[in-house]
Parts: structure tokens; sequence; C-alpha cells
């Protein structure tokens, strides 16, 4: 059967999809059955999507346009860039450390994707092993064959920015942190008591990840893990990071947020978009983040209409003598982008990826059957309450179906 899908009523969308794509849509580089059939309910026969949609991935690797390209040959259904949400997409807020030199680390064009971010002045760990040859050692067959001085051209680096698994972990960890701890001047030596080190930005905290193998691939969470228990073990001291983003990070969903107003602006849809469902295959990105981000959103509506309570009953319509404690939730983010329009973000697990790939689904949601060990970033709270997804379903062509009915947004079938 094809369906085609057209609004209930006639009416505008009220809510967005946010598709994670490794695990939900491809598996590596094959695309799951049911990826195609599902788009094909999400589109009209124009080609036009019917519901704002934004693919939030935890990659990092290419620019937007190539992710976009790959979606539309996957699931043959045209995908824009504006569709299109890496894990490092949310830099672009960060104009703070736009115009000072930063250090990227992970692979694929990794200083094209920093500059199309903002970023003006870009070291690649490429660059400092050339102009620094004798830190790069653990691999003997590429240690200069000759004495070699250090060729310093490069300017003091000021900030570093992770943006995913690189491809030789012992350099990049060797050179990141000789960079942490000679304040970002590779020319002198080590000083492990000097706090803080230079701003550390991450992006994607996957631990693992699906791809064609049978069981999960590292990720670079896993690379985070190295980093930070390494710094950790040479000075006695954590590492800080300024901002971690990617699935869980309320930043990387407040930003989808986002881009899904903005489809609606330019699709004319009159109707706020005020719920929002995100599709994963991970407990502890996709349904975590989800659901942090739910009661985000679910706070900030409390608070909201705690003010405008108050202000009816002072009859002033002034907050100025309201508490302010929880204003700096509100933070630069928020401002930024301008405050959501959704009121909650629901969580939707499938089976094709990283959770169950190969066992039944439970009949009940709150069956799921949780990690005894959290495989979150250090920096997130454990709560057994965040990876409860709201429904399981086999894929993504069940997860579209059921959101469809929630919404009651069925319009004719045809054969």
């Amino acid at each position: 059967m094809l369906h085609s899908a057209v609004s209930h009523g006639g009416s505008s969308p009220c809510f967005g999809l946010l598709f994670d794509i490794d695990g939900v849509l491809v598996r590596g580089k094959i695309p799951i059955p049911a990826a195609k059939k599902a788009f094909q309910k999400l589109v009209n026969s124009q080609g036009q999507f019917v519901v704002p949609v934004v693919f939030v991935t935890n990659a990092g690797n290419c620019m937007r346009q190539i992710k976009a390209d790959q979606l539309s040959h996957i699931l043959g259904v045209p995908i824009t860039m504006d569709q299109v949400m890496m894990s490092h997409s949310p830099l672009r807020m960060f104009k703070k450390y736009h115009d000072k030199c930063v250090l990227v680390s992970g692979q694929g064009p990794v200083l094209d994707i920093a500059k199309n971010l903002g970023f003006q002045n870009v070291v690649s760990i490429d660059m400092l092993r050339e102009s620094f040859p004798l830190l790069d050692m653990v691999d003997h067959n590429r240690r200069p064959k000759l004495p070699s001085s250090p060729i310093a051209n490069l300017p003091t680096v000021e900030a570093v920015i992770l943006f995913g698994e690189p491809i030789r972990w012992e350099t990049n960890l060797q050179l990141i942190i000789d960079i942490l701890l000679t304040n970002g001047n590779l020319s002198g030596a080590h000083q492990t008591q000097k706090l803080p080190h230079l701003p550390l930005l991450a992006c994607n905290m996957d631990l693992m990840w699906m791809a064609e193998a049978q069981s999960p691939r590292f990720g670079h969470g896993t690379f985070l893990v190295c980093l930070e228990n390494i710094y950790k073990k040479i000075t006695g001291k954590e590492v800080k990071y300024k901002a971690l983003m990617g699935k869980p990070s309320e930043l990387t969903y407040h930003f989808a947020e986002y881009l899904i107003r903005g489809q609606a602006v330019e699709r004319n849809w009159t109707q706020p978009i005020t719920s929002l469902y995100a599709i994963g295959d991970n407990l502890m990105t996709d349904i975590y983040g989800a659901n942090l981000y739910s009661c985000y959103l679910e706070e900030r509506n409390r608070r909201k209409n705690s003010k405008a309570v108050a202000k009816m009953a002072t009859g002033t319509g002034s907050s100025a003598a309201l508490p302010q404690d929880n204003d700096h939730v509100e933070n630069a983010w928020e401002s930024e982008l301008s405050p959501p329009s959704a009121t909650s973000c629901k969580s939707i697990l499938v089976c094709t990826g990283v959770y169950n790939p190969h066992t039944e689904v439970p009949t009940y949601a709150n069956k799921c059957i949780k990690e005894t060990v959290f495989h979150g970033h250090r920096d997130f709270r454990f709560d057994p309450a965040l990876v409860e997804p709201g429904h399981i379903v086999q894929d993504v062509a069940d997860a579209v179906e059921l959101i469809f009915e929630q919404e009651k947004f069925w319009g004719s079938r045809v054969a």
C-alpha cells in the first residue's frame, strides 16, 4: 500500500518530527527497509513534506549539504540542508570563539566544516603535527627519520573543538593533551598545575553507534572517555567543557526545534508547532535527550504560566517583583534562537539499531530493559526516567504510523 498523507481536516500541522539517522534510517551505508516506506507517508504528490522534519544526527564528519544529498538518495525524497542538523550545527551560535585560533579534531573536511560554521582562524591536528614533528611518537614508523626542529609558524591556539572520533587516536590524544597543558603554545613545556585549561567544546557524546556489524562500534564518546581519563591521570584534575553538544544535550534539541519552526514559517503553516516527536535507536542519547528536553519544555511552560497568573493577580502586568532565580535557564542559546513554541518532546524507540536489534518488541514501554551501566557522558546524570521511551516500536515506519494516529493526521489512503 502506498500512503498519501494530508493533514486532518486540511489544517496545518501542529507537530514536528526529529529523526535519528544511524540505526533508524540506515545501518552504516545500508538503508533500513522501513525507511522508504515511512517517508512515503511524509510527502505529498509534489514531493513536499506534509509535516516539518529535521534529521538530528550525532555525526559530524561532513557538511550538512552532503548529508542532505545522501538522505535524498536513501529515502527517495528531496531533503534540503536546512532539514539536517549535525552534532556541530549549534557551534554557529558560539560567536565569541569565531575570531579565535581554534584547534579542531575529527575526520573528514574539518577545516572546511569549521569555516562554514563561522570560525575564521582554524588549525588542524595534522597542521600541528607538521609544525611540531617531535610530538607524535607512538607510531615508530611516523617518527622523523632525521633530527628536526619545530617549525613555529602557527599562531597560539586559544580554544579546542572536538568534532568527532578521529582516525589516529594516539596522535589526537597526545596533541590535544599537549595543547591543554601548554595553554596553546606547543613550544613550551607542560604546566600540569595551571588552571583553568583552554576552552574545550565537544560535539557528539555517543559512546557507541550502530553500523553494519552485529554489535555497536566505538563512537566519539569513547574518545572523550580516553581524553578525560588521560588528562585526569596526568594532572589529577577533571577536564572541563565549555559546551557539550549533540544528543542528548538540550542545546541540540533547542536548535532542532528552531529549525522545525523555520520550516513551518517557510511553508506558511499557521498553527504553532507545540509537539515534537523524536525517533531514535539509542536509549542513552536519543531517548535520554528527548526526555531531558521535554522536561525543560514542561518546566519552562510551568514557569511561564505561573508568571502569567502572578501578573493577573497583581493587576499590573509586570513581573518585576517576581523571583528571578530560575531566569538563568533562559540562557544565551534561547535568546539567540528565540523561545521555543513546543511544549513537549515525545520519545519513540525503534528496534533496528543499538537497542534490541534481534528481539521481539515488548508489549509495553515500561517493560523496556534499561542498561545497568550508564553509557551517557560523564557530565550527564543517570536518571532511569530519562531513558524510558514514550513508545517502543519495531521500526521507523511503525513510528510514523503511530505518530499520525496520535495526532489524528491520517488523510486518504490510496492503493
